[in-house]
């Protein structure tokens, strides 16, 4: 009886055998296939990205981004190649199951990772959008510079103090961006004031004229000198002019030098650029001057003091009287003025 039994799960196991030796046989031609096709797909795959990865390089400031752009390229070729060979094979359960594997562990991925997927994916975008290009003068977030590299999470800008900024590429890519290198030029803004006295329009003329003979001066024709408002103590004026940029006059060295000519210019045409200058109005329609307000104070403080003395000569005792209001006005008065220097005394006269 066992050796009955024993025949027959030997019977069962070579007719298993050979089942799946038939079914190999009869699939040998689909193994072969897609052994072919899993090598053409890597060869496909392993030229297309060469050819891909120099011309992103000459695209791309960032050789980081451009092999990465090409290894993804890569990897999805192959992985296409994978897929078709087992589809090729009847596996499409298998191609199924690991196509929702592969989008569970990239979920997964993605909220482990999210700050630096965040700075991957901004580094990509900016690398095929290229908001700047590496040499460019950029300001973002207070940071401002020339960058230096372009990396697949961050970018690095040298600014004009000499430091290294490592900005994540999330930061560029959700803010505000000013690129001063992609127009190539830069307007420039210096404020000046003149005083009430002297004609804002010949002022305007003059100034234009001269910036205009600066050698670092583009768009000529744009240049202008425009009033702006009324100070306290001055007309505000201001003056405006194009350069290159960058460019072989620096932006400091041009404005240093505007100054300096402005400055010049208008000492030479003898207008004033006025020192802070206060008023002094003394009546309620803007009326009467100091020295006149000083005058009548006086008066009517010697009128105060003449009665006094009169009514102590009169009344034969004396009378401790304290000094009136207006006296003690005029008293403070008087030692303002003789202590305020002359240039002040006059500009409050």
């Amino acid at each position: 009886m066992e050796f009955k039994a024993l025949g027959e799960f030997s019977s069962l196991i070579n007719d298993k055998l050979q089942s799946w030796l038939e079914q190999t046989i009869a699939h040998l031609p689909n193994f072969v296939v897609a052994i072919v096709i899993i090598i053409v797909f890597s060869i496909l795959a392993r030229v297309m990205s060469k050819m891909l990865r120099k011309g992103l390089h000459r695209a791309l400031d960032s050789r980081q981004i451009a092999d990465l752009l090409a290894s993804i390229f890569k990897a999805v070729v192959m992985c296409t190649g994978i897929f078709i060979a087992l589809e090729f094979l009847g596996l499409s359960g298998t191609v199924t199951s690991l196509l929702a594997g592969a989008g569970i562990v990239g979920l997964a991925i993605g909220f482990a990772f999210q700050d630096m997927t965040e700075n991957l994916i901004a580094g990509i975008a900016m690398g095929i959008r290229k908001p700047f290009e590496l040499g460019d003068v950029v300001q973002a977030e207070g940071v401002f510079g020339n960058v230096r590299a372009i990396n697949l999470r961050n970018t690095i800008v040298e600014t004009f103090f000499g430091q290294i900024e490592v900005i994540p590429n999330k930061i560029l890519f959700r803010n505000i961006l000013t690129n001063y290198s992609t127009i190539g030029v830069r307007r420039l803004e210096i404020p000046v004031g003149i005083s009430y006295g002297d004609d804002p329009a010949a002022a305007a003329k003059l100034l234009t004229d001269k910036i205009n003979e600066c050698d670092f001066v583009i768009k000529k024709q744009e240049t202008a000198v425009y009033v702006e408002s009324f100070g306290d103590s001055c007309i505000n004026m201001l003056v405006w002019f194009w350069i290159d940029y960058p460019g072989d006059t620096g932006f400091m060295v041009a404005r240093h030098e505007a100054i300096i000519l402005i400055k010049k210019t208008l000492e030479e045409a003898d207008v004033l650029i006025p020192f802070p200058i206060r008023t002094l109005d003394f009546g309620a329609k803007g009326g009467e001057k100091l020295d006149t307000m000083l005058a009548s104070q006086q008066g009517s403080g010697n009128d105060s003091q003449q009665n006094h003395n009169t009514q102590v000569k009169g009344g034969g005792h004396k009378n401790t009287v304290k000094p009136s209001t207006n006296e003690k006005s005029v008293s403070k008065m008087n030692a303002t003025t003789l202590d305020t220097p002359s240039s002040v005394r006059g500009n409050q006269t």
